[in-house]
Parts: structure tokens; C-alpha cells; sequence
């Protein structure tokens, strides 16, 4: 009930509001940032860019409840146009990739996963990377990419199979 509050008060012009919805979310804006971006200078632009877009348009937010995956859709737009302009030619798999290596530690699994992730498509890496290293529910995968929820759960099926093949049909149900 707080979230529904405090967006009504930023659609009226709040911005301690507005401020107060993002640093509830901040970890996650900036993972996503980064993912995309691949560095953390870019990660912030991206999010600056998209704290100005959400002061700009957050009048025109229709349900309150919907704020988290409408800013999150911004944020991905903020970071594919910064990525267009600046004529960047980075892949999200080359982006979640330098993500992986700081989160986690270099190994062997990391490195062998990133190979067979890497021969599929990049939808099917999209939306794979979106919900297993994002950790992102199908909902708001399908909001930010701007596709129904049911592509979103066959493309995840198809990658998750086409993985599966990769790696000679055993994954013993990591996934």
C-alpha cells in the first residue's frame, strides 16, 4: 500500500516521492543497468537518464501498482538508446557476461555455462539471463521486453531445451 501511495504523490509533482519508490529499488535498477551497459559509469548515465524520463512522464503512469515494471522498461530503453548512440555493438550475452565475472567468482561451471549459453539465440539468452541471473518474474520480463507473457514463458522453455541439448540432454533438473 505504500508503493500506491507514494506513486500518487510523485504523479502529483513529489519528487521525495519519486526518489523514495527509486532507492527502494536501487540494487535491482542498477543490475539491470549493468547488465546492458557493462560498466558501472554507463550503468549510471542509464539510470539518470531514466530518473529524469519517470520525473518527466510518471502523470502519465495509469495503475500505481504497475511503477516497478513500467521504470524497469524505461531503464532497458534508456540503455538500448545510450547503447545506439554511442554506437556500441555490445550483446547482452557480451554484457551479462562482464556482470557474471564481477558477481561471481571465476570457475570452471561459470566459464562452461557461458559457452553453451553463448550458442544460443539472443532471445533465448535474453529472457534466460533475465530470469535466472535478474531473477526476474515472467511478468515483468514480458513488460520490459514488450512481449506477452506467454512468449516469454516459450522462449524460455525453447532456450532452457536448447541448453539442455548443449550440454548432451543432463542438466539432472538444475534449471
Amino acid at each position: 500500500m505504500e508503493i500506491k501511495q507514494l506513486v500518487k504523490k510523485a504523479k502529483k509533482g513529489d519528487k521525495d516521492a519519486l526518489l523514495q519508490l527509486i532507492m527502494k529499488q536501487q540494487a535491482d535498477y542498477y543490475k539491470l543497468a549493468y547488465v546492458y551497459m557493462r560498466n558501472k559509469e554507463d550503468a549510471l548515465d542509464a539510470l539518470q537518464d531514466m530518473i529524469i524520463l519517470l520525473y518527466q512522464n510518471i502523470s502519465k503512469l495509469k495503475k500505481e501498482n504497475s511503477f516497478y515494471s513500467w521504470s524497469k522498461t524505461i531503464l532497458v530503453n534508456c540503455c538500448k538508446n545510450k547503447l545506439r548512440k554511442e554506437n556500441k555493438t555490445t550483446s547482452l550475452e557480451q554484457a551479462a557476461e562482464e556482470f557474471i565475472e564481477h558477481a561471481y567468482s571465476e570457475s570452471e561451471d561459470r566459464i562452461v555455462l557461458e559457452k553453451h549459453l553463448s550458442g544460443l539465440s539472443e532471445i533465448h539468452q535474453e529472457v534466460i539471463r533475465l530470469k535466472y541471473f535478474l531473477d526476474l518474474d515472467y511478468q515483468t520480463i514480458a513488460e520490459i521486453l514488450k512481449i506477452p507473457i506467454g512468449t516469454v514463458k516459450s522462449r524460455l522453455n525453447n532456450g532452457l531445451n536448447k541448453l539442455k541439448d548443449s550440454f548432451g540432454g543432463e542438466m539432472n533438473g538444475q534449471y
